[in-house]
């Protein structure tokens, strides 16, 4: 049995600034990284550690790799978050202005990734990961879209997700089993984009 870790990166600026990031790339603030210091103590014993490409999610994976001497960092284009088209950038009240009534009525942009598709692309690497440490306990750092893909396809509820905020799933030979949510740190940060 592979047990997996999915976690989400620390604060990034756009968190910090309510904005939608999808696969932009703005970095990790200064309590992003406390953070995910701060989370290390929390992780536990784990065999590996794999990333998001994307800087906020690959810095918060090399922070923990170094706190807890795991390494390196393998990083999986696969755990990237969902390409959210043409809200990359920017905040819920910008949304509105340029697509009023989409987000009330559950509508998306020219460009978002559909569901299916993320959902398909982070099993995947979920199953690569399980391939590659079949017996192994793993953390992979990614986005707040890839772990509600994966409790979407998994039968999971859907809530809010805190920075490195995260959850659990098994790996067997009956497939994938969806296992608790976890809170690695005490001070959440809840970006409120979504």
């Amino acid at each position: 049995m592979t047990q997996l870790l999915v976690i989400r990166h620390g604060q990034s600026e756009w968190n910090a600034d309510g904005r939608w990031q999808g696969q932009e790339n703005p970095p990790l603030t200064n309590l992003g990284r406390q953070q995910a210091r701060t989370a290390a103590r929390a992780v536990g014993a784990i065999d590996a550690i794999y990333a998001s490409p994307l800087d906020r999610a690959a810095t918060t994976a090399s922070i923990l790799s170094d706190e807890l001497g795991i390494g390196p960092v393998v990083t999986l284009t696969g755990l990237m978050e969902r390409h959210a088209g043409e809200w990359q950038g920017l905040t819920r009240d910008e949304i509105e202005e340029d697509f009023p009534g989409y987000l009330d009525s559950g509508r998306r942009p020219p460009g978002w990734e559909p569901d299916e598709a993320v959902e398909a692309r982070v099993l995947g690497a979920f199953d690569a990961i399980a391939t590659q440490h079949p017996y192994g306990t793993v953390v992979a750092v990614a986005h707040a879209g890839v772990i509600f893909a994966a409790e979407s396809a998994l039968g999971g509820t859907w809530e809010r997700l805190a920075n490195l905020g995260g959850r659990w799933l098994e790996h067997t030979d009956a497939g994938w089993r969806i296992g608790d949510r976890v809170h690695l740190l005490i001070d959440e940060t809840i970006p409120d984009q979504i």
